[in-house]
């Protein structure tokens, strides 16, 4: 780009990395969404994986518990690991829930998942090294941008519920650094069978043996951050429940934000081996992503009060679950009618994946729909309904699949938009 003298180009104003870090894909499609709520229009807005604070609040005990902190003055700086209390009650909680034996000082606190998933990244990846993770998945793709990685994404198929298998990941793990899983998988709301996760973690035991003294390991990140809002009789499989020795090899993501409605609440925890958790604890005291005191201490007493949060799981999971179910009923009624529709019936999260393939279409104005992105424009125009093509999430431009979310939903929206949905498929000509 020339600034106008002969010869000269302009120079850099940024950083490679800053010049080239593009948006969420996510974040933008809602907020357009939103942007047309505001000025009157009604949408029923699937797409962002959050909750409606008034649908779904936080646990009563636990709001209790955040006020009180304020009010007991506990508002100085935190252990920049997390304080103890709560370390110690992130522990029992999930020995209790997820079998997990580890001690306070394998856990590290943070202001959410993200700040301890971007940590791990930076403790783990050196610029050009290779990060291996499935698409559809969340946000992998810009960790590896910030952290100068080389993204080695594997294309997942409805055949395996969206989920990667050992076999995809083999052929890259010889140059890799991470392995950045999921389950239950964000955007799917699908989870590893245990088998499939068993031959996974036999893959990296068996990669880090050829390299034991030769080269860093490659490590699994595993974000479960969903993995108590699991539906039916699906059961939640994780790395070291299935393979043991895989435990110095694996880094757990995990925290407060989807399994009891507190995204803003903004307290997650790591949990992992020492050298590695450490390496993390270093780099975040540097960032300053400390989870805010106060909500340290109230979610160590709420984690603590066994029942609060047993009562708490079993309604909040109940009323994801209806609206999961009464979803998936609707789709299903409409590929039983002759419609180009599927879904995946819900196992985990609140998500539900969805295939529309209106490709072809042809609208009653006599245009056709002709790729994902006006499919897309069909069900927010004529069908008022926003939801998130898998696309958005690094599968391939023309995936005919998305993830729904019903986090910001009410029973009657549910019904009302399927029947909004209905209506606008009849008006098209197949």
């Amino acid at each position: 780009m020339s600034n106008g003298s002969a010869g000269k180009e302009t120079p850099p104003m940024v950083s490679e990395m800053a010049e080239n870090l593009i948006g969420s894909e996510i974040i933008k499609l809602a907020g357009q969404v939103n942007s047309r709520i505001a000025q009157g229009e009604k949408i029923y807005n699937y797409t962002i994986g959050d909750f409606n604070p008034e649908v779904f609040p936080i646990p009563q005990e636990l709001e209790d518990y955040v006020v009180e902190a304020y009010r007991n003055k506990q508002t100085n700086y935190p252990a920049a690991n997390g304080i103890l209390p709560l370390r110690e009650a992130v522990a029992a909680f999930l020995n209790r829930g997820a079998g997990l034996d580890y001690q306070p000082d394998n856990i590290l606190i943070s202001g959410g998942g993200r700040p301890l998933i971007y940590a791990c990244y930076q403790a783990v990846v050196d610029p050009g090294d290779k990060v291996i993770f499935p698409v559809p998945s969340w946000n992998n793709n810009h960790y590896t941008h910030l952290t100068r990685g080389v993204a080695i994404e594997i294309e997942t198929t409805p055949e395996n519920n969206f989920m990667p298998r050992a076999a995809d990941i083999e052929p890259h793990i010889e140059d890799a650094a991470l392995i950045a899983l999921c389950s239950p998988l964000n955007p799917t709301g699908t989870t590893f069978p245990e088998n499939a996760l068993l031959e996974i973690c036999e893959l990296v035991l068996k990669e880090n043996k050829r390299r034991e003294g030769n080269r860093k390991p490659v490590y699994i990140l595993y974000d479960q951050l969903y993995w108590t809002l699991t539906h039916g009789k699906t059961v939640h499989s994780h790395p070291v429940g299935v393979c043991p020795e895989i435990k110095d090899y694996t880094i757990y993501i995990d925290g407060l934000s989807k399994a009891f409605a507190a995204t803003g609440v903004r307290v997650g925890w790591s949990v992992g081996p020492d050298m590695l958790i450490g390496k993390m604890r270093s780099f975040l005291s540097h960032v300053g992503a400390w989870s805010p005191k106060p909500e340290q201490v109230a979610t160590a007493k709420f984690l603590n009060n066994q029942s609060a949060v047993d009562n708490y799981l079993t309604s909040f999971k109940k009323s994801i679950q209806d609206r999961l179910n009464g979803f998936y009923t609707h789709f299903q009624f409409l590929k039983a009618s002759g419609y180009p529709i599927d879904c995946i019936a819900p196992q985990a999260a609140i998500y539900l994946t969805v295939k529309i393939d209106l490709i072809g279409a042809k609208k009653s104005d006599g245009s056709v729909i002709d790729s994902v992105q006006s499919t897309t424009s069909f069900l927010l125009n004529e069908a008022s309904i926003a939801m998130v093509p898998f696309y958005a999430f690094g599968a391939s431009k023309d995936s005919k699949w998305y993830r729904l979310s019903v986090g910001t939903c009410t029973i009657e929206d549910m019904h009302h938009s399927m029947e909004k949905l209905s209506s606008a498929l009849k008006t098209l000509s197949f």
